[in-house]
């Protein structure tokens, strides 16, 4: 198949939550053609009438660049269709096999065109928030490899932020927690994201200035995960906690 016949079929499945299986090893996929396939993907939704909101950083995780034997972070993108409201409660028959996971978020200030210095986002970034993020693979059993997972825009599936704090840069060691019916699963720090959220944003601006992408004034960008990603049931409150930025939420039914 070629790169469209597979942006098709993915986004085909994302569309009606059916799980179909993994396309790369079969279709000899390189780096460079799933994110081909990812834009061609994106590409359908915003000729369906969604619009980008922002981007999503992958593998900002030391052990899980290892665990999947690269050396890069990965990165999707957002669309408003995909934003769920603060507090919303979500049918989870929209998705295949959801999961989610808390991170920090952070609104664009001024378009990105180049790539930033750690130094320099204060001049690009003017508000940060408690975030969670829902995962779904397309994929059977969410198994995948590195060029399988870009091509199926990195898992994107839907966002929630929280409230718009003014932008610090003192984020990199804060206590982070995702809470299912206000019990605690997961707990992290910040650290555990690239060091510093930060960084991801750094990163993301190199990565969208080698593909010529400019990151747009007023869009978003989660930073990446802090935890591993719990899986969602039916009737549940799901609750992500960031020190010092407080807490975002959402219901599955």
């Amino acid at each position: 198949m070629n790169n469209q016949e597979i942006a098709t079929i993915l986004d085909t499945a994302a569309r009606n939550a059916k799980a179909i299986p993994q396309m790369a090893a079969t279709n000899k996929m390189n780096l460079e053609d799933a994110y081909e396939i990812q834009r061609m993907a994106i590409n359908f939704r915003v000729e369906r009438g969604e619009n980008i909101t922002g981007y999503k950083l992958g593998f900002t995780s030391k052990a899980k660049m290892e665990q999947m034997g690269v050396h890069d972070l990965i990165w999707g993108i957002l669309t408003d269709e995909m934003e769920i409201k603060e507090g919303e409660s979500v049918d989870l028959k929209r998705w295949i096999h959801p999961r989610v996971e808390p991170e920090i978020a952070f609104r664009v200030s001024k378009d990105i065109h180049k790539e930033l210095t750690l130094e320099e986002l204060p001049d690009y970034l003017d508000r940060m928030a408690p975030a969670l993020e829902i995962i779904d693979s397309r994929y059977e059993n969410f198994k995948f490899s590195l060029e399988d997972v870009v091509a199926d825009n990195c898992s994107s599936t839907g966002y929630v932020i929280g409230d718009w704090l003014p932008l610090s840069t003192a984020i990199s060691d804060l206590k982070m927690e995702l809470l299912v019916n206000d019990e605690v699963f997961e707990h992290a720090s910040s650290a555990a994201i690239l060091d510093n959220p930060l960084q991801s944003v750094v990163e993301l601006s190199r990565l969208a200035s080698t593909a010529g992408l400019t990151v747009k004034k007023g869009q978003v960008i989660l930073a990446g995960a802090a935890t591993a990603a719990r899986f969602l049931e039916p009737n549940q409150n799901l609750k992500g906690r960031v020190e010092k930025l407080g807490d975002v939420r959402f219901k599955t039914i």
